[in-house]
């Protein structure tokens, strides 16, 4: 998918992800590859950045832990990240409701 498409959609696809389960940066970006089949192979310089903003923001939190040697940071879903994603998954099921009115050739709603 183009980065330009991806706008606007990467904090739903990221909270999407964190909510199966807590996970690493490079979990989540396995993670949204192996559920897009291949549509959403993202570079850590798209995905790490915006993790850290979701933490930021209070919609993930995260601990440092360690596995065979290694640091990671293990990112999971808060209960406001929890409340944002309900919120992000409702505005886009409005938002492709009405592309599919539009490009489906389904008649719009009439309007009195």
């Amino acid at each position: 998918m183009k980065d330009q498409e991806l706008k606007g959609h990467l904090d739903l696809l990221l909270l999407s992800v964190v909510a199966e389960g807590p996970a690493h940066g490079y979990a989540v970006i396995s993670r949204l590859r192996e559920r897009s089949n291949g549509g959403f192979d993202l570079p850590e310089g798209t995905v790490y950045p915006a993790l850290h903003r979701l933490e930021r923001a209070g919609l993930l939190d995260a601990d440092w832990t360690t596995a065979n040697g290694r640091r990671r940071k293990t990112y999971r879903l808060t209960p406001a990240g929890g409340r944002a994603l309900e919120e992000k998954r409702n505005g886009w099921e409005e938002f492709t409701t009405a592309v599919r009115l539009v490009i489906g050739g389904a008649p719009w709603p009439a309007t009195n």
